[in-house]
């Protein structure tokens, strides 16, 4: 078993294992790697010695909090994605889609956009859910 050090085009990094070298470059070679935080198909082999594993150091200690976090940014960004693919993005006409639908004058659909804060307490107030979430910039690279 190898242990590389990887990283993708948005200089997110990780370990990847594989059962030899040339089964790496087969995997980079034919598009199978891709990152586990942006799903980035970019991925390179950082330089380092690799790691040879065997049955007993196979296993996987306890993570310290500093590997934990980008696991966690992994599942956060991997949620969003799968959020996305599941939303249609109506853009600025958020507020006015959602109370078309809410008022049964549109066909019922999970939607997505931008409105302002005073407006997703209005839709609340009409009985409308809202789920607001921050514009952040991590995820304008790496979920298009």
């Amino acid at each position: 078993m190898k242990v590389y050090n990887l990283s993708c085009s948005f200089k997110h990094s990780f370990e990847g294992w594989f059962a030899s070298e040339a089964d790496c470059l087969s995997q980079q070679a034919n598009g199978l790697l891709s990152c586990p935080m942006c799903d980035s198909k970019e991925v390179t082999r950082l330089p380092s010695a690799p790691h040879i594993g065997d049955r007993a150091s196979d296993r996987q200690p306890l993570q310290p909090q500093a590997q934990l976090e980008p696991q966690v940014e992994a599942a956060f960004l991997k949620g969003i994605r799968e959020l996305m693919n599941r939303t249609e993005d109506v853009g600025a006409a958020f507020a006015e889609e959602a109370r078309r639908i809410h008022y049964h004058e549109a066909p019922e659909r999970n939607i997505r956009g931008q409105t302002t804060h005073d407006e997703a307490e209005s839709l609340r107030e009409e009985g409308i859910e809202v789920l607001a979430l921050p514009a952040l910039p991590i995820l304008k690279n790496s979920l298009q």
